[in-house]
């Protein structure tokens, strides 16, 4: 009888520690649910033989039994979902870039700069500039050429010209007149109805990007293809010359610029609600969540493509090519990159009398060569390659 016991616990425990290992490693790595079967399998092994060996004996209660089938289940629950809980905060905490290395007038940023003093400078009387995280390093190279050295800067931006509260933040200011000019796409319908005095004027154009971990297989999808992604039509990537995975399509919150691009391609598709989890706040958390090793390598998330290339480094994703057209600078000007659109400099009544000048002066060579050299795609041709 003795043996028999010992025999049970071994078997039980055996096979459910190496049915959890297997689990939580398919879920760390997302490498298919075959591998979250094979898991339960080993658990339903374990419990079963653990069953059969405790009831070959008319003495031995059924009570134990079923006390080691919940703990087998709880102990590894909490424990994993503990450590999931943990590497996900990590995640986000960690997902957006460090605009610092963007700063004006600071020795040593990597903002695009002239070789030559700007025709329209500013002294006093500032416009206050706000815009979306990837339109930061544009507009604060507008600053560092046309703005006076002393101009105030820190770390939190309080009391400072030039802020980025992302776009449904500098939205929100704009239309209660705490800014002159904000730098983003085009507004949501939402955002459009808050200002009544909208002009807004294209300064640049951009790629709308999705992208997906470099391990996946798929290299390039169809605008229909990605509709039904996002619809929720199509659910796995076997379906779109994939693995036989589940699609994780990760979406930002309502407002921000990039939910509003993925509005713009989806057109009259109407867009899946997401789960909580698969709702990111930051562009640069979408990018982290799709190329971290930990989780979903079967995931698919939309950005920008100098937000994507540029300002988040040491990434795992690629770029996916649409109705087989690369994403490059090249596809953006001749207009092939299906999804390419324009960024705006949008204002609301600004009284302030520098504000039309000053986007006079973006819209002027150097305000466009500052634009180019940044790594975006001007709205008027500079010449900047035969320079």
């Amino acid at each position: 009888m003795r043996k028999r016991k010992i025999a049970a616990w071994v078997f039980t425990i055996v096979f459910g520690l190496v049915g959890w290992f297997v689990y939580g490693l398919a879920r760390i790595l997302s490498t298919g649910n075959e591998y979250i079967y094979i898991g339960f399998l080993c658990i339903a092994i374990g419990l079963s033989v653990n069953y059969f060996i405790f009831n070959l004996h008319k003495k031995i209660t059924k009570t134990w039994t079923w006390i080691m089938m919940v703990m087998l289940f709880i102990v590894p629950s909490v424990v994993y979902g503990s450590y999931d809980w943990y590497i996900r905060s990590i995640e986000i905490a960690n997902a957006e870039v460090d605009l610092s290395t963007y700063q004006p007038h600071e020795e040593g940023s990597d903002l695009a700069r002239l070789e030559e003093p700007a025709a329209f400078q500013l002294e006093e009387n500032l416009p206050e500039l706000d815009g979306a995280t990837a339109l930061y390093p544009v507009y604060a190279s507008f600053v560092e050429a046309v703005y006076p050295e002393d101009t105030y800067f820190n770390d939190d931006q309080c009391e400072s010209p030039v802020t980025v509260s992302k776009t449904n933040g500098a939205f929100q200011r704009l239309s209660r007149f705490q800014t002159d000019i904000i730098f983003t796409a085009g507004p949501s319908d939402e955002q459009k109805q808050a200002l009544k005095q909208m002009e807004k004027t294209a300064i640049g154009k951009e790629a709308f990007v999705f992208f997906v971990h470099k391990d996946n297989p798929v290299d390039s999808l169809t605008l229909n293809e990605l509709r039904g992604i996002y619809s929720g039509e199509i659910k796995n990537w076997e379906d779109v010359g994939g693995r036989d995975q589940k699609i994780i399509a990760f979406q930002r919150p309502e407002g921000s610029g990039s939910q509003t691009g993925l509005k713009n391609m989806m057109g009259e598709t109407p867009i899946m609600d997401p789960p909580k989890d698969q709702r990111v706040d930051g562009m640069g958390g979408v990018i982290e969540k799709a190329s971290d090793y930990r989780n979903h390598r079967n995931s698919i998330g939309f950005s920008y493509r100098f937000f994507a290339t540029k300002m988040v480094e040491g990434h795992n994703i690629k770029l996916l090519n649409i109705n087989g057209i690369v994403p490059s600078v090249y596809h953006i000007k001749s207009g092939d990159y299906p999804l390419t659109g324009n960024f705006y400099a949008i204002t609301n009544g600004t009284k302030n009398p520098h504000v039309e000048p000053f986007i006079e002066w973006i819209l002027s060579r150097q305000g466009q060569r500052l634009i180019e050299e940044t790594g975006y795609t001007p709205v008027k041709e500079t010449n900047l390659s035969e320079e």
